[in-house]
């Protein structure tokens, strides 16, 4: 990774939250929750850039059909969180497949 990758994408983080601050307050609130929930859980599609881009133009619409945040992602902010990487691996996944991998391999 470059010097130039990196600019790059400091640009596109940036331009990512300023469509972030765009949106309605009770929007953003969910959005800081669902990243909040993200960097925690750890879903390893989540450094492509295509996730939480992908959330805020699916708000953006919503927002601009007028409707709530919760008439889109409904009251379980987790379970909406959970439902878009369910097939999705994740960095405990890969951990934990890592330590049984090496169990396994000094049982035998």
């Amino acid at each position: 990774m470059g010097i130039h990758d990196i600019i790059k994408g400091k640009k596109q983080w940036r331009a990512h939250t300023a469509r972030v601050k765009a949106l309605p307050p009770d929007y953003q609130i969910v959005y800081k929750e669902i990243q909040r929930y993200y960097f925690k859980v750890g879903p390893v599609g989540l450094t492509d850039g295509t996730l939480l881009p992908g959330i805020v133009d699916f708000f953006e619409e919503g927002a601009a059909a007028g409707k709530g945040v919760l008439e889109l992602i409904g009251d379980d902010v987790a379970a909406f969180c959970d439902g878009l990487i369910k097939d999705t691996p994740t960095y405990a996944d890969l951990y934990q497949q890592s330590i049984t991998g090496k169990t396994g391999k000094t049982e035998k």
